[in-house]
């Protein structure tokens, strides 16, 4: 049973590694097993398919992600606030992120490359994957984010959450360079959650900017 354990943990890094530098679509079963150092059969064995191979690793994250949010969900439903800011509602996933450093140390990059894939590459099984597991606190998210927004129309704040968590993704993928031009430009020296606390601002504005006319 070790040695199995063994088997499937080492297929579960190797996929990782090099879905989160290659992407899924690019990156072949092949590739993974000789990464792995185990062969096909490995991988039908543990994971049946490409499709559960991925839900796999990504389950490794959201596991511990989903959970954090839901706990941060909950203490600012429960601050006592009066009206909740949107800036509040994004701040909640800051510690899970962070969290996310139990899994690796470079944890929060390697999920947000890959939740970048999974969008590029349409990845629709992962989506009801998540939603599967953690639509009850995905659903409660977007509703705190309503609560936050009333005057703007639902439809209008999913376009903006997904511009917003493109922009997320471009911050945490692309920090290193933009600190070291800071650093070089401005003399800032920024460690990378500073970077995310200055995006939220940002983020926040853009998703409680009034309607635009029609």
């Amino acid at each position: 049973m070790a040695k199995a354990l063994r088997t499937k943990d080492k297929i579960i890094i190797a996929a990782e590694k090099l879905f989160s530098e290659h992407g899924f679509e690019q990156t072949s079963l092949r590739q993974i097993t000789s990464e792995a150092e185990v062969n096909l059969a490995s991988v039908n064995y543990h994971f049946g398919s490409k499709k559960a191979l991925i839900q796999a690793v990504m389950a490794r994250y959201q596991s511990v992600f989903m959970p954090a949010l839901a706990e941060q969900l909950h203490q600012l439903q429960n601050s006592g606030t009066d009206q909740v800011r949107t800036e509040d509602v994004l701040a909640c996933v800051m510690p899970p992120l962070i969290a996310l450093r139990q899994v690796r140390a470079d944890g929060p990059v390697i999920y947000l490359r890959l939740l970048g894939y999974a969008y590029s590459e349409i990845q629709g099984h992962l989506r009801k994957f998540t939603m599967t597991n953690y639509g009850e606190i995905m659903h409660e998210f977007f509703q705190m984010i309503q609560q936050a927004n009333p005057s703007v129309c639902p439809n209008t704040l999913f376009w903006r959450l997904h511009f917003s968590l493109g922009a997320m993704l471009f911050a945490q993928t692309s920090g290193q360079a933009l600190r070291e031009i800071a650093a070089a430009d401005f003399g800032e020296e920024t460690q990378a959650e500073e970077s995310l606390l200055k995006l939220l601002p940002f983020v926040a504005a853009g998703i409680s900017a009034a309607e635009p006319e029609a």
